[in-house]
């Protein structure tokens, strides 16, 4: 399964047949991606397993998972924590990230029809209303969505997988920005990216999608800083 494919539908999915495993991992996993666990906030695992409702194995697993996957930190003592940014890990980030989506938004551009784009602009207005009622967590929700829903074009699986682990790294600390700054004053250089998809302009499409992620490191970059992370 392509996880970026399918992860703006993961809460809403059916957990019905899904092994207790898989269904801890996708829940603390999206807890991690939208910022519900703070960067550096220690949790116990006892803990999860009573926040999640569920056993101590498939938490353990679940943990053992994230940890793989670069999401969570083992700290001793039975607690786990999502790892705090240091300037150089973002310095890395944005560069990967800018080469990783640059290169899956050129491949969805190519491939993307009428219909994927209007499903994108759907995506978009929610996202708008988001950010104008102050909504964090619809904020987050509909922006992993819209970049979830480029990717899925790209048709690249690899690629996509490595962009959906990186969107694990810096997520949380995301939802600081959005803790210091609200939603108003948030980049968001989705219009420029969908002008370009509609005309079919690929290059320009993977322009905007650069942008739009250097901004939103550069603000991840100064909000941390500020604050001292």
């Amino acid at each position: 399964m392509n996880l970026i494919k399918n992860e703006a539908r993961k809460t809403e999915k059916p957990a019905a047949g899904l092994p207790a495993h898989e269904r801890v991992y996708r829940k603390l996993r999206a807890q991690i991606l939208f910022g519900e666990m703070a960067p550096g906030q220690p949790v116990t695992i006892q803990g999860l397993t009573e926040s999640l409702g569920a056993g101590m194995t498939p938490v353990r697993e679940a943990i053992r998972r994230l940890i793989s996957d670069g999401a969570l930190v083992f700290q001793g003592n039975r607690r786990v924590s999502v790892p705090v940014l240091a300037p150089a890990d973002i310095e890395q980030l944005n560069y990967v990230r800018i080469s990783i989506e640059s290169e899956l938004t050129r491949r969805a551009a190519r491939r993307m029809d009428r219909h994927a784009v209007t499903r994108l602009e759907a995506i978009d207005a929610l996202l708008d209303k988001a950010i104008e009622t102050g909504d964090v967590p619809g904020y987050l929700a509909r922006n992993y969505e819209f970049h979830a829903a480029i990717y899925a074009e790209a048709a690249a699986p690899i690629m996509s997988e490595i962009a959906d682990r990186l969107w694990l790294r810096f997520g949380p600390s995301l939802r600081v920005v959005c803790g210091r700054f609200g939603t108003q004053n948030l980049p968001d250089r989705h219009k420029d990216l969908l002008a370009a998809l509609r005309n079919g302009d690929v290059e320009g499409a993977a322009e905007a999608m650069k942008r739009d992620v250097e901004q939103g490191m550069e603000m991840v970059a100064g909000t941390l800083s500020a604050s001292g992370g």
